[in-house]
């Protein structure tokens, strides 16, 4: 059982960063993939970064690569996503989620966290 807390969303101008981050619980965290998503208002919950368990493989949707890097530290059980040069549309709640494989798609990960807002203003 792995438990997942994220923090670190807020209100910040278009063009400015934020830097995600997502605790978990539980020693064996170094065996679990992991990805966030986000969900803006009236969307489908979409792909935004995964690692893999050693953080040696990353991936990122097409919005989001060149701006936002997703790394972990597994001495300390946290993933961190840094958020740069953000735009309005990046506005949404931004969920962690845990799994086996690091995918892009919703329905492989098996544990999440409960969001953190992130609300960019133009």
């Amino acid at each position: 059982q792995v438990q997942l807390v994220e923090s670190g969303g807020g209100l910040v101008q278009g063009g400015g960063s934020l830097r995600l981050s997502c605790a978990a619980s539980g020693r064996t965290f170094r065996n679990y993939a992991v990805g966030w998503f986000r969900q803006g208002p009236g969307k489908v919950r979409e792909f935004v970064a995964a690692i893999s368990r050693s953080g040696i493989s990353t991936n990122y949707a097409d919005s989001v690569k060149g701006r936002f890097t997703i790394s972990r530290d597994n001495a300390k059980n946290t993933v961190f996503l840094q958020m740069n040069s953000l735009k309005p549309e990046d506005t949404a709640v931004y969920y962690c989620a845990a799994g086996f494989i690091a995918t892009m798609e919703v329905q492989t990960y098996d544990y999440w966290g409960q969001g953190t807002q992130v609300t960019v203003s133009s």
